[in-house]
């Protein structure tokens, strides 16, 4: 199992485009994928669930990717979430 800590750099936050965005990355992998903050955890590959998070610019949450491929999923995810999902801002 891998943690990393993230913080969500876009302006928008976790809004339903980039949580779609997460979802769709985190369900390329076989490794499970968790979002935990604030005491909550949900399922990375769940757009729902990653909405629930509520996490707007400047949250943090941790990652955690269990799995035969986890290191990559984290890398990844993590590329994701720093580009700003692909948005300007």
């Amino acid at each position: 199992m891998i943690e990393a800590q993230l913080t969500i750099v876009n302006q928008l936050g976790l809004h339903m485009r980039a949580a779609g965005k997460f979802a769709k990355l985190a369900g390329r992998f076989h490794s499970r994928i968790h979002l935990l903050r604030d005491g909550i955890s949900v399922d990375g590959k769940s757009i729902v669930g990653i909405l629930t998070l509520a996490a707007a610019q400047g949250s943090t949450f941790i990652l955690r990717a269990d799995g035969e491929d986890e290191s990559e999923a984290v890398k990844a995810i993590e590329e994701l979430v720093s580009s700003r999902f692909g948005e300007e801002q």
